[in-house]
């Protein structure tokens, strides 16, 4: 029973999440059974560049380290994060939310290129959740039981929790910064006078990410679940003062 439930969720998840977990699981998984060793896998631009060891390009984002709670703690946000994002504002657009990846991907690597990270994971991941909770403004949220605050203030919280872990907070730096230069070119440059959509996918990712309609019995995952069963960034619906605030600010 347990096996069909994690079978049907699994099939339920949307394509690029369910692609992005599943490798970072089997990344894991290969690196925890001696398989591979970490140093196949990260951002190194000599091997790079000089050795033509181009998966390294994306390998470093497949690696949250060893199976642990740091791992698990990824990967339930990545999850998470990923999966409402493609259900909710890039829903019927796979091939907007792939070039989403490309696009953050290629800035962290140009970054990672002048500062000494080697494995990218986390930043995506809080790339991620910047995105969301930008564009999810007026969610409740509660941390652990110890905090309720609106969804904008969910990146910072983790970076706060990274420097409880004793993690460098360039990561979430980076995450965080990534993140914003996405929503920014994608959401509020548009709108500004003047503005223009500079982010533009391309048409052959489109012919190949989106060739059909959308399946009308997909079940997407509603916002206030929590996968794993743990309160890590409990969304709770927006009070009716919220939904006016928001249309108010929309009409501006």
């Amino acid at each position: 029973m347990a096996y069909q439930t994690f079978q049907e969720e699994y099939m339920q998840t949307p394509p690029i999440t369910r692609a992005y977990a599943t490798t970072c699981v089997l990344t894991t998984l290969a690196v925890q059974l001696d398989i591979i060793t970490p140093f196949q896998l990260y951002f190194n631009p000599d091997l790079i560049f000089n050795h033509l060891q181009l998966w390294r390009l994306v390998t470093n984002f497949m690696y949250f380290g060893t199976i642990g709670f740091n791992f698990l703690f990824n990967m339930i946000f990545t999850y998470r994060y990923c999966r409402m994002l493609e259900e909710g504002s890039f829903r019927g657009r796979t091939a907007d939310f792939f070039f989403m990846f490309v696009f953050g991907g290629t800035i962290m690597t140009l970054i990672a290129l002048f500062v000494n990270l080697v494995f990218l994971g986390q930043a995506f991941t809080i790339m991620l959740v910047y995105v969301w909770s930008r564009r999810n403004p007026y969610i409740r949220m509660n941390f652990f039981g110890l905090m309720n605050f609106q969804a904008p203030y969910l990146p910072w919280v983790l970076l706060g929790f990274s420097v409880l872990l004793g993690n460098s907070i360039i990561v979430d730096f980076i995450g965080i910064a990534v993140g914003h230069i996405y929503y920014f070119l994608e959401d509020v440059f548009p709108s500004q006078p003047g503005g223009f959509k500079l982010l533009k996918t391309p048409g052959l990712l489109k012919a190949i990410l989106d060739p059909v309609a959308e399946d009308p019995n997909y079940n997407p995952l509603p916002e206030e679940e929590r996968p794993g069963g743990f309160e890590w960034g409990e969304g709770q619906a927006p009070q009716q003062g919220d939904e006016q605030g928001f249309e108010d600010n929309q009409q501006r």
